[in-house]
């Protein structure tokens, strides 16, 4: 019997549908070993080195067995006393391979307690080079297994070593950093590496949008149509839009400065000056990485990046996907020649592109050599009962049109601009229209094509020529305002993390359900506000460990763990730089800092209870509450209900508040529960 050992109980099946009669597929469920819950779990020594005169640091993590994990390891070790061959088949990226490597420790342990001394390291040697095999795949379907079966190889030490190191840096500033929170700030804080910087980003965009002073501006546009003679009904108008006066660009202010140009315009005598036409190719998006899978089904399919990544990890596990974590947009040669063979087939061979399409990745950053996220068979259908849910075929269905648009040829459009020519005995003005038509679908009409053109921002101008004249329909001037910076959706944080090179495929979607977690910041109509809580925390870390929330700082200890991951760096020395000047920063601001107090919100409400103090929302440790301004010489506390202004009911018309689920995700429902139990994800119109 040979043994495979996964991931996943969902792997494991799929696997066994291809491997022979004579192997197993045991699932681990995730890690079996890690660093302990409750406790720092990592030993710390100072090495002096005298020819530097600074102090070197070596770190050793004290691993221990998952309290839930103690069933599934005896299994293993039973399992492995039977097994000829243990193939160790976890995911192929550091975690993956952090698996592999410690249930080949644990194993080798479990081995070595039945020798004795004299015979245990030649044992164990031997037991590692015969008999323990590491394969990777990047899809789980017959000939890629079939193909990591015929070429095995050795767990990569070096993505082993990223892994302990980003888990020993992140405990480092978790286990060190929070307890100065909790007696800086208030109790149950903690503080996070890539976190606290993603809390930054969201706490300087809404300070951003505090300082913005609106400024208001006008544009003018003009409604007209080809002249013909006394006819009305049938020809087509167009819209253009007033760019010059007497050669100068147009820069309106106001009201007042708006009036005197569209009477003007209004007697003004108009002419076709120009026409330009020209063929505009719209290339396709190359196949998802992890970054632009989130951030398009946020879009779309107004998914979380953590219900992304877990639905993408059940596809990949069924063997629908390639793997689902990577920042590479290219693809195998084999793929591109499978999704050139079924775009010609089913589509015909106008809709391929004389050579296939090489994407390349730009990202400096870029991890492992991951293929794109792509099925991994075109001819499966969306209406498959492999799908569990709906929304694992909503996704599957978004990697599927992007993969294949990839290798399809651009969509045509021709492209119109015309010049008009507006004339007054004082003034010449200048404005401009612009159309745009389908020609050829290409890529687009795996999207169809027809929402694609009905959404385009510019629509189709009627036939006009040089010299001709028009007739005016209307003068719209149209009052409009600067715009603040918009907050971060989860689609637009997770790429501007991802420009920052902060972060990697693993960890945006961890990133962004902690920052919520931890009640730092909260979603509102998709959007991120920062709380009171988020603010404050913010701004103690930006004054006293400006390093550790420093865009630049933390881009480059990224670096440095891909680094390691290349096998161009040692860990230790690497987490030994980071910790000195860490640590005694620690031990100074623990000395100097002054404790901060988180603001309260107001409600403009007294105090049943004390009848003196102001009701107050605060931040707990499970959300929002309402307390009494006067704690703890008054105790008064109750739930906090965020009404929504200005919305009834669609049943009852009470008011309408918003409320929690159990995974603490925003719904909206009827302040009269429980005889009204309506409840909605959408806010009501």
């Amino acid at each position: 019997m040979n043994l495979v050992i996964v991931e996943s109980p969902t792997k494991a099946r799929t696997l066994s549908g291809f491997l022979p009669a004579e192997f197993k597929v045991v699932a681990t469920m995730g890690h079996i070993r890690d660093l302990p819950e409750k406790r720092f779990g990592v030993k710390i020594r100072e090495m002096s080195n005298v020819k530097c005169q600074m102090s070197n640091y070596e770190f050793e993590p004290q691993y221990v067995v998952m309290p839930k994990k103690k069933e599934i390891i005896e299994k293993l070790k039973s399992e492995t006393q039977k097994a000829k061959k243990i193939y160790l088949a976890t995911d192929p990226d550091r975690e993956g391979e952090a698996i592999a490597w410690h249930v080949a420790e644990l194993l080798s342990r479990y081995l070595a307690s039945s020798l004795n001394e004299k015979n245990k390291k030649n044992e164990i040697t031997s037991y590692r080079a015969n008999k323990l095999s590491r394969i990777t795949f990047h899809e789980i379907t017959r000939a890629a297994i079939e193909k990591a079966l015929a070429t095995p190889g050795e767990i990569n030490l070096c993505l082993v070593d990223a892994q302990q190191a980003r888990r020993v840096l992140d405990r480092i500033v978790g286990y060190k950093l929070s307890p100065l929170l909790w007696y800086k700030i208030r109790k149950g804080l903690s503080a996070g590496r890539v976190q606290s910087v993603a809390v930054r980003l969201i706490v300087e965009r809404e300070r951003e949008i505090e300082k913005f002073i609106p400024q208001e501006y006008w544009e003018i546009w003009v409604e007209l149509r080809k002249h013909i003679g006394g006819l009305r009904q049938g020809v087509p108008t167009f819209l253009a839009k007033l760019e010059k006066i007497n050669g100068q660009g147009v820069e309106i202010k106001n009201e007042a400065q708006a009036k005197p140009i569209v009477e003007e315009l209004k007697k003004a005598n108009y002419e076709v000056l120009g026409v330009e036409r020209r063929e505009v190719f719209q290339q396709p998006p190359p196949p998802f990485t992890t970054s632009t899978l989130q951030q398009k089904a946020a879009q779309v399919l107004r998914f979380s990046s953590k219900k992304t990544m877990q639905i993408a990890q059940k596809l990949y596990e069924k063997g629908l996907i390639t793997y689902h974590r990577t920042d590479s947009v290219a693809l195998a040669a084999q793929a591109v020649e499978m999704i050139r063979d079924f775009v010609g087939k089913n589509f015909g061979q106008n809709y391929l592109p004389e050579k296939p399409r090489i994407f390349k990745t730009k990202s400096k950053v870029a991890q492992e050599a991951h293929e794109a996220i792509r099925p991994t068979a075109l001819n499966f259908q969306f209406s498959s009962t492999n799908f569990q849910t709906k929304d694992e075929q909503r996704l599957y269905e978004l990697i599927w049109r992007r993969a294949v648009a990839s290798q399809m040829a651009a969509a045509v459009w021709d492209q119109t601009k015309v010049e008009v020519q507006g004339t007054t005995s004082k003034n010449i003005y200048i404005l401009s229209a612009e159309g745009k038509i389908i020609k050829f679908e290409g890529w687009l009409k795996i999207y169809n094509s027809q929402s694609v053109i009905r959404n385009s921002q510019f629509g189709e101008l009627p036939e006009l020529k040089k010299g001709e004249d028009l007739d005016l329909i209307r003068v719209d001037p149209q009052q409009k305002f600067t715009q603040p910076p918009p907050r971060y959706t989860e689609a637009s944080l997770i790429k501007t993390l991802e420009k920052l090179g902060i972060g990697r495929p693993s960890t945006y979607a961890p990133i962004v359900w902690t920052i919520q977690e931890r009640q730092y910041v909260e979603k509102k109509e998709g959007k991120f506000w920062p709380t009171p809580l988020g603010i404050t925390v913010n701004d103690f870390l930006v004054e006293y460990f400006p390093d550790i929330v420093d865009y630049d700082f933390t881009a480059k200890m990224e670096d440095s763990l891909d680094a390691i991951a290349r096998g161009e760096k040692k860990w230790q020395p690497v987490l030994s730089e980071f910790y000195g000047p860490f640590s005694q920063k620690l031990e100074g601001v623990s000395k100097v800092a002054e404790k901060v107090k988180v603001p309260a919100q107001p409600t403009g409400e007294k105090c049943p209870k004390c009848g003196v103090g102001e009701l107050v929302v605060r931040v707990g440790k499970f959300g929002k509450f309402v307390a009494c301004s006067r704690f703890p010489e008054c105790n008064y506390t109750t739930p906090y209900i965020e009404k929504v202004e200005g919305v009834k009911c669609p049943e009852c018309g009470g008011e309408v508040v918003v409320r929690r689920g159990k995974n603490g995700k925003r719904f909206y429902g009827c302040s009269n529960w429980p005889k009204c139990k309506w409840a909605s994800w959408k806010k009501p119109k």
